[in-house]
């Protein structure tokens, strides 16, 4: 049994999925940032699940949320990234940061971070990316200019992707971090509200989180992206491309 925690668990994907991993006999730690639909989503799930809370857009909380966790679990086995967000009507956080690349980008690489000391080096750190990606404008990333929902959506997709890559460059050793794009379009409520769209089968998703986090055919697999939409790996970015934005990325996580 392993113990795998899901960020942004309560709805969509992250439900969808710890729904699978608490049928296959494994411990949850699940993360939303709603008390009350926490304590429904646990008590709906059954098994061996715990939780934690924190709102992702703001950093403090990502951090506290961290430190709690690492303060009552001696190991992680399996971190999965999942929340994320596409639209929002004031992406301003009180930082000054636009909370879509928050959540979709520093939120996953201050977590990381903050856990490793309790995720061994054999376990494995799954980030969930696009295929919708796009160029990264430091300037958004910062929270200097404002894009629009699918420019920010887009380049913080891949940002978290080179910084995942980057990320297992630092850490040969473990543990494994790969980026996912689990599927285009599945019937969540962010592609109904920012699409339209009732979405394709969720299982679609769910199905590969499964076996990135627990299948052998992923072992060998840190600092790359699977594109589920393809069923095949992505090709490597740029080594400097990759470098240069995790140490943005970085840099921002120490302001």
């Amino acid at each position: 049994m392993k113990t795998i925690l899901i960020t942004g668990a309560t709805q969509g994907l992250g439900r969808a999925t710890a729904e699978k991993f608490v049928q296959l006999g494994h411990s949850l730690i699940i993360h939303g940032r709603d008390a009350e639909r926490l304590e429904e989503t646990r008590a709906a799930l059954g098994g061996s699940v715990q939780t934690v809370q924190a709102d992702l857009s703001d950093l403090d909380q990502v951090a506290e949320m961290a430190d709690r966790i690492v303060e009552h679990h001696s190991r992680i086995d399996v971190l999965i990234n999942n929340a994320g967000v596409y639209k929002m009507p004031d992406p301003v956080t009180g930082a000054g940061l636009d909370a879509r690349f928050v959540v979709n980008t520093l939120a996953p690489a201050l977590l990381t971070l903050k856990l490793l000391p309790v995720i061994s080096e054999d376990g494995r750190i799954i980030h969930l990316s696009s295929a919708a990606q796009s160029p990264v404008d430091p300037r958004a990333l910062r929270g200097d200019v404002r894009v629009q929902d699918m420019q920010a959506y887009a380049q913080s997709k891949l940002a978290i992707a080179l910084w995942s890559q980057q990320f297992a460059a630092e850490h040969p050793d473990g543990p494994v971090s790969i980026a996912v794009n689990p599927g285009s379009l599945l019937a969540t409520r962010m592609v109904r509200e920012g699409f339209g769209t009732s979405g394709n089968d969720i299982n679609i998703g769910t199905d590969i989180l499964v076996r990135a986090a627990l299948a052998s055919e992923f072992t060998n697999a840190t600092g790359r992206y699977w594109d589920n939409d393809a069923r095949r790996y992505g090709r490597l970015y740029p080594a400097d491309l990759a470098k240069s934005l995790s140490q943005q990325v970085d840099d921002l996580l120490k302001r």
